[in-house]
């Protein structure tokens, strides 16, 4: 329409369009469904076939008014209606006219109507001259021409009409009728009235979606040239499983492989592990089938596959339940449960908590084992025990090259698989067992699985890819942890076991093991009793050990008999201390009791064993000889060193005490440890020997309720040593109501059970002189200045006599 024209309103129908944008001169095809605009069409075709055509804002609007369309439509033409077979809705062609601008609505019902305005095209904002509005023109063609290359959709047709057309504003219809833009692009370029404006627009979306066709087109590019390898490795396998075939070859390493590989991306690892096993997968595809390397890859796959990687249990870790739990399965141990709810809580506050390795240490059968069992059922955790004790082959920790025949992963490994989940308790069973020989340092190899700081990437040689066992949690057992190496003892927390006393060991029998043997036999309570004499019978006639091992084996052995009698006949089958004798045989032990009588020459001495604390007598006889020392009795080097220390000692002291300062040229000291076949080391009885010593030469006698434990220095100082709760111990059971120790272990004494301390009395001692009013009758007296130097005159009240030298 031309500027001289006076603006015209014309009342037209009004079909509001979802997503659609007509331009002027543009053909269009689409479909019309809802009841307003069929109506519309056909009062458009009673009238004059015109209806004005209008893109709505939201395509989701069922019915739109004025402010959900566009002001700038089209007034179009229809060219041809018709019904959809078999539906209400109409198919339309209608030809683009003239621009128009939507004023008002005049109806909505039955159909929507309204006034328009014709729209002519407004002088240019923008001053552009002829050579730049060509030149925006040759853009606009190459940059369509571009934009044909990337969309193969467009025909040549329309290529060339756009090269044929000279008008600027024709040419941004046509071009943008003929693309892809978002509706409101389009929109935008329908509403520029004025031409240069147009155009400018238009070139900026043009480039615009260029640019994103080409990113496209480049990401298409790799995905095909993905898809077109993929499809080209599947041909190449399919040709490979038709040769095999063909030549009667029975399995085929490439489905196999293919098998593999869907097992892998379906594990939950990271990928540089995955990427490890698809580049074995792809070895044992180019293997031929049957070969032993392929039996190899195959087993490797295998135990690869089995690793449990992300699964894990949910801790379901209560306070009070698992205290419960413990107590019910375990009578005291009460430092080790404290210890054990200690870790629980902090668990319960951080899931994520690592950097604990306890270490359980105590002599065999106090219970390590069956109370981290305990634990493990207390967290809802998987529990995997391994046997570290002769282990020799750092092969057995680490694994072995898969390349060598029969390898196999780990027992750190194995023990994961076992469990099927990645954070299992994994017991580590006799820690203090490893052996080491040409084959390497198992305890070594240890170290990594042990240390939190490196464990969440240990490498098993036979796996050869680093495993996260930050999550496990480790507990070792240890019976002696003096033999465990530094490095690996430096990487535990070590928490002691006490022996039991015999009070625990009666309640521990009659709540626990009883109960145990007898659901073992099918025993019940009418059937099988056990009296609480028999119980104190057992313990101390029939078992001599720091744990309830043997006690069990013993009970065992009782409900053996029973079930004979029971099969035999008997009603029921009742133990007591008169006839335990008939079925367990004569007592094996009598009490370790000290000796009622006061001697001289021998002291009660305190030793520690791995299976617990024991009595240790020491044995002294001064005879006549030319000063030599005789160590009998199975004594080791610095028990030996001890006894010289004590008579260098007393030597220095013999003013004092009262000896014969020649006793070392004239007398043989003779030094017994009964019970010679047991091996015995240690500088813990040199307060004994000295005590023993000192007695034997003055005559004066040691109390028998007294024992003794602590090194003695040449200055006769009161030395350390270590295992004073073993040694409290034995000095308990034996009936010694005195036991002097060194005063630097009155530290150690929180350690002894309360049952220990109610009935023994501690010492403390900083020197030998302070042990002498404790452990004799009677004090050894100065020696007298008498003219005969080769007398010895002890104590009056001493029932020693004077000995002549």
């Amino acid at each position: 329409m031309n500027d001289n024209k006076e603006n015209l309103f014309l009342e037209l129908p009004i079909i509001p369009l979802r997503g659609i944008v007509v331009f002027p001169k543009m053909v269009l095809h689409f479909d019309v469904g809802r009841r307003k605009s069929v109506k519309a069409l056909q009062k458009a075709m009673d009238d004059d076939q015109r209806v004005f055509l209008v893109c709505q804002k939201d395509a989701s609007v069922d019915e739109p008014n004025i402010d959900d369309m566009y002001d700038t439509g089209v007034i179009c033409n229809i060219r041809q209606m018709m019904r959809i077979p078999g539906s209400d809705n109409m198919r339309v062609v209608v030809e683009g006219g003239e621009r128009a601008i939507l004023y008002s609505l005049t109806s909505v019902k039955p159909y929507v109507s309204g006034l328009v305005e014709l729209a002519s095209e407004n002088p240019s904002n923008l001053e552009i001259d002829e050579d730049e509005n060509r030149a925006y023109q040759r853009i606009i063609k190459r940059e369509f021409e571009h934009y044909a290359s990337l969309m193969p959709k467009i025909s040549n047709e329309v290529i060339a009409k756009v090269i044929s057309i000279k008008d600027s504003g024709e040419l941004a219809d046509f071009v943008c009728s003929n693309t892809f833009l978002d509706y409101y692009e389009k929109q935008d370029i329908l509403a520029a009235l004025d031409p240069a404006d147009r155009i400018c627009q238009l070139v900026a979306y043009l480039k615009k979606e260029n640019t994103a066709l080409e990113i496209e087109s480049e990401i298409q590019e790799k995905v095909q040239n993905e898809i077109d390898k993929s499809q080209r490795e599947y041909y190449l396998r399919e040709e490979m499983k038709v040769i095999s075939d063909a030549l009667g070859e029975g399995e085929n390493p490439q489905e196999e492989a293919e098998e593999y590989r869907d097992k892998i991306n379906a594990l939950k690892c990271n990928q540089d592990i995955k990427e490890k096993l698809l580049k074995e997968c792809d070895k044992l595809s180019k293997m031929p089938s049957g070969s032993h390397e392929g039996t190899v890859e195959r087993i490797y796959l295998d135990k690869c596959l089995e690793i449990p990687f992300g699964k894990y249990t949910k801790d379901s870790i209560n306070l009070e339940k698992s205290r419960k739990i413990l107590d019910k399965e375990h009578y005291g141990l009460d430092k080790i449960k404290d210890r054990i709810v200690d870790s629980l809580a902090v668990y319960k506050r951080n899931p994520d908590f690592t950097g604990q390795i306890l270490c359980l240490a105590g002599p065999p059968g106090v219970g390590k084992t069956s109370i981290v069992k305990s634990l493990a059922k207390s967290m809802g955790r998987k529990y995997v025990r391994i046997a570290l004790g002769g282990i020799h082959d750092e092969a057995e920790i680490r694994g072995h090259r898969k390349t060598y025949i029969g390898s196999m992963p780990g027992r750190i490994i194995e023990a994961v698989i076992k469990s099927g989940v990645m954070n299992p308790i994994i017991l580590l069973d006799e820690i203090d067992k490893v052996g080491n020989d040409f084959k390497g340092d198992p305890s070594s190899a240890l170290l990594e699985a042990l240390d939190p700081e490196q464990n969440n990437s240990f490498t098993d040689h036979y796996i050869e890819f680093p495993v996260d066992l930050s999550k496990v949690l480790f507990i070792t057992t240890a019976n002696d942890t003096s033999s465990i190496s530094e490095p690996l003892y430096d990487r535990m927390e070590v928490v002691e076991l006490n022996s039991y006393t015999a009070l625990e060991k009666f309640h521990i029998a009659k709540e626990h093991l009883i109960k145990k043997e007898m659901a073992k036999h099918s025993l019940n309570g009418r059937e099988f009793k056990v009296s609480d004499d028999a119980i104190n019978a057992l313990i101390e006639n029939y078992t001599r050990e720091a744990g309830v091992r043997k006690l069990e084996k013993e009970i065992a052995t009782l409900c053996r008999k029973a079930t004979v009698a029971l099969e035999s006949g008997a009603k029921s089958f009742k133990v007591t201390n008169d006839n335990i004798e008939k079925y367990l045989g004569k007592r094996k032990f009598e009490k370790d009791l000290a000796s009622d009588e006061d001697q001289v020459g021998v002291v009660n001495g305190l030793a520690w064993t791995s299976v617990g604390g024991t009595m240790l007598p020491i044995e002294v006889s001064a005879l006549d000889g030319t000063g030599k020392i005789e160590l009998t009795g199975n004594l080791g080097d610095v028990m030996k060193e001890s006894a010289k220390t004590a008579v260098s000692y007393i030597r220095s002291k013999c003013d004092e005490y009262g000896i014969d300062p020649d006793f070392y040229k004239n007398k043989d000291i003779h030094i017994h440890a009964p019970e010679a076949a047991i091996p015995k080391d240690g500088p813990s009885a040199g307060l004994a020997i000295t005590t023993a010593i000192v007695s034997e030469l003055t005559g004066i006698l040691i109390k028998s309720n007294i024992a003794m434990t602590g090194e003695i220095s040449l200055k006769g100082k009161a030395l350390p040593i270590g295992g004073l709760k073993e040694k409290s111990m034995a000095a308990y059971k034996a009936g010694c109501d005195t036991v002097i120790i060194p005063n630097e272990n009155v530290k150690d004494l929180d350690e002894i059970s309360a049952e220990v301390k109610n009935a023994v009395r501690f010492v403390s001692v900083k020197s030998f002189d302070e042990l002498l009013p404790v452990a004799l009758v009677t004090l050894p007296k100065r020696k007298k200045d008498v003219k005969n130097n080769n007398v010895v005159i002890a104590d009056n009240k001493s029932k020693a006599n004077i000995v002549t030298q």
